[in-house]
Order: structure tokens, then C-alpha cells, then sequence
């Protein structure tokens, strides 16, 4: 019996398996093989040292920002004395996985099929084993894995979440994001692609209620987008950025998409013996759709719940979890979610939106707030100036 099986292994699950492994307890990491989720690949210099995570896995270190409106103006933004770190994460994640077992941790690779319990309450997880290159035809019989406690990091449609958290079945809609592996150009042909810059795109027919992206990842450069309307052409969407930006006849490597959660859940746990963490637990940033340095985070308090809750045999643990994880990052998602429910609404408010961002004051303490993971509080005057000016792209009184 392990003390915990970890069901994902993303950056949530990988992160929850080394930290148990590492601190001594039986742990099992049950991960289906060959799918790299759909990602920016964007982490903050704060990843790298609160996760220990060695610079050599950045592919790229982004410099500056630019941010295009749908008139098509531009904002660059730099990011300062620090950057933007980008990662591969068909690369990144597999690392932080072989961390883990090196660790300490049991692989496993296999499709999750769901929790059971005995008469006596004994908990196990039932899987399907296939081999590691996850190719179709490759699954043997069911297998079990005794546990003391799951963690589910199975991302945005977790079955964990659905078959043992309540609550959780009828989360709250989710942006579908897309976005295509593409060769970087070796000599761009104009100013619409750059190495070091990241750019994000707020226009409606690129994404009607979100954004799309060009996140340059040294030898190849990711470009997507997402939305919350399952109807809207998010390939076609993709296909229009890359020939507006000169990325249509470079070669596409892969095409991934997914689900991504933008609101905690109300509960990330079932008060027994399961938590969730990462996607699962809905620990993606809104406006940004930020979403691996917040899932690091939440598989480290998931994991350390699941510790208190083994020492301590009381199950009411599990809940410090989501208390934490709010405590240190509950205003910047409130904040975020507000600015992207008002700001992205539509193309006028985006014209301003962009408008604000060309705002030294806004872009000083954005990437402050981005390097370190909180709320600049230490400069008053520049949060009053913020918000007079958004008074005045509101009103009217400031044009965009």
C-alpha cells in the first residue's frame, strides 16, 4: 500500500509526488505516456527558486512584451531586470517526473479508471496500463494500486474530481485553448515575429472573449489561442495569426489542445482520503491563463496536506490545501478575474485596455507582480495614478 497515489503527472503531480517522495513516504506517480499538454510554456524567474528547477531547462529567457489591439496598435513592454522564462513542456514536465522518481516516487504509466473502496474502506485506484509510448492498441488488463490517499492532478476534466469531490462536476466553463508547434523563422521577414518578445494578440477575431498568443521557444515558437465558446474556429483562428504574422509557410511540428480551468473549485477535497491539485483544483490564472507556477504551488500544498493528514491520521487536513493556496494568490485571481471579465468583453474595451497597458505605472508594477507572484503594495501613488486612469478610459474622458 502506498501512503499516496498521484493520478497526472504535470508539473501539480510531479511537484506533489517529489515532495512526498523526498520527505520519505511510499509514492506512486500514475501518468499516461506521450502527451504533452497545449501551453505558452511561460514561468516566472520565482518558479526556477522556490521549485529549484535549473536554468538550463528554459529554452528561451523573453525580454519584452508587446501587446496588439485590435485596431492593431502595439504596446512593448519590458519586462525589467528580470524576464520571462519559456519551457518546453513535453521536456520540462518529463524532468520534473524523473525528479520525482529519482526521489523516491513509483512510476506508473497507464489511463486512470477510477477510485474504489472496500467493505473496510481501503482505498485503491484502478488503471490501465499501457506501454510508455501510449500508442493505441498498446493497453493490458486493469491493474489496482492500494493507497492511504489520491491526489488528482488529471487536469481540467479531472474523473478524480468528477467521481470523488462534490461540487466538482459542475464546474464553471472553461477556455479551450489551441495553439500549434511551429519551426521559429531564422530570419524573420518583418517585425511581426521577434526571438526574445513575446506577443499577445487581444482581438475578437482571434479570440472573442480571451487572447491569442506568439511565444517564441528558441528552436520552434508556440502560436494559440482559446475561448470559452466551444463554437468558435480556434484552428482557423490560429491559421489568420500565422499568416498575418508571416509564421504560415515555416513547419508546423505538432498540434495540441485542451481544456483550461479559469476559477478555483469550491472544494479540493472529498474530507476523506482524496485532494485535488493543479488543473484539477482550478488553479489557473485568469486573463493571463497562467498556469504553471500556480500548479507547482498547488501540488506543494496538496502535498503537504497529505502529509499532515498521514501524521496526524485526521482527514480534516486536506482542507488547508485551498485555505493556503487563497492566502498567498486569492487577490491576484480575484483581481485578474475581474479585469478580464470587464476588459475583455469586447473590442472598444480592449482598444483601452491596451491602452492602459502602454501606462508606465501599469507595466512597472504587472511585471513586479509577475516576477515575485503577488500584489505590489509598497507604491501607493502608482496604484492611485492606475486607478484615475482606468477611471478615465471607463468614462470616456481619456481617449484609446
Amino acid at each position: 500500500m502506498y501512503d499516496a497515489v498521484v493520478v497526472g503527472g504535470g508539473p501539480a503531480g510531479a511537484t506533489a509526488a517529489d515532495d512526498l517522495a523526498s520527505a520519505g513516504f511510499s509514492v506512486a506517480l500514475l501518468d499516461r505516456a506521450g502527451r504533452p499538454k497545449p501551453c505558452g510554456g511561460a514561468v516566472p524567474p520565482q518558479l526556477l527558486q522556490d521549485f529549484e528547477v535549473p536554468e538550463s531547462l528554459l529554452v528561451n529567457r523573453v525580454e519584452v512584451a508587446r501587446i496588439l489591439s485590435p485596431r492593431g496598435r502595439s504596446v512593448d513592454i519590458p519586462v525589467g531586470d528580470g524576464f520571462v522564462g519559456m519551457v518546453d513542456r513535453e521536456f520540462f514536465d518529463e524532468w520534473l517526473r524523473d525528479r520525482a522518481a529519482k526521489n523516491g516516487a513509483v512510476r506508473k504509466i497507464g489511463r486512470f479508471e477510477r477510485v474504489e473502496r472496500d467493505r473496510q474502506g481501503t482505498v485503491s485506484v484502478r488503471y490501465t496500463p499501457t506501454d510508455p509510448g501510449g500508442e493505441p492498441g498498446s493497453e493490458r488488463a486493469s491493474e489496482t494500486l492500494l493507497a492511504r490517499t489520491v491526489i488528482g492532478a488529471d487536469g481540467a476534466l479531472s474523473k478524480v474530481a468528477r467521481q470523488e469531490v462534490v461540487g466538482a462536476s459542475s464546474r464553471d466553463r472553461v477556455v479551450f485553448a489551441y495553439h500549434e508547434i511551429v519551426r521559429s523563422p531564422e530570419n524573420p521577414q518583418s517585425d511581426a515575429f521577434a526571438a526574445q518578445r513575446a506577443d499577445v494578440y487581444y482581438d475578437s477575431r482571434l479570440s472573442p472573449d480571451f487572447y491569442a498568443w506568439i511565444f517564441p521557444h528558441g528552436e520552434t515558437t508556440s502560436v494559440g489561442t482559446g475561448s470559452y465558446h466551444k463554437g468558435f474556429g480556434l484552428r482557423d483562428a490560429v491559421q489568420a495569426l500565422r499568416t498575418r504574422t508571416g509564421l504560415s509557410s515555416v513547419e508546423t511540428v505538432r498540434r495540441e489542445g485542451a481544456p483550461i480551468p479559469l476559477r478555483p473549485l469550491p472544494r479540493w477535497d472529498n474530507g476523506r482520503d482524496v485532494i485535488l491539485a493543479g488543473d484539477a483544483a482550478g488553479v489557473v490564472a485568469p486573463s493571463s491563463g497562467e498556469g504553471i507556477y500556480y500548479a507547482m504551488t498547488g501540488g506543494r500544498l496538496a502535498a503537504r496536506s497529505v502529509r499532515e493528514m498521514l501524521e496526524t491520521g485526521k482527514a480534516k487536513a486536506l482542507r488547508r490545501a485551498r485555505r493556503r493556496f487563497l492566502l498567498q494568490h486569492g487577490q491576484v485571481f480575484l483581481a485578474l478575474g475581474v479585469m478580464q471579465r470587464f476588459w475583455y468583453a469586447n473590442d472598444d474595451r480592449r482598444e483601452r485596455f491596451v491602452s492602459i497597458c502602454a501606462d508606465r505605472d501599469v507595466q512597472e508594477l504587472t511585471f513586479e507582480g509577475y516576477m515575485h507572484k503577488k500584489l505590489v503594495r509598497r507604491r501607493p501613488l502608482a496604484h492611485a495614478r492606475i486607478f484615475f486612469k482606468n477611471v478615465g478610459h471607463l468614462t470616456g474622458w481619456v481617449a484609446s
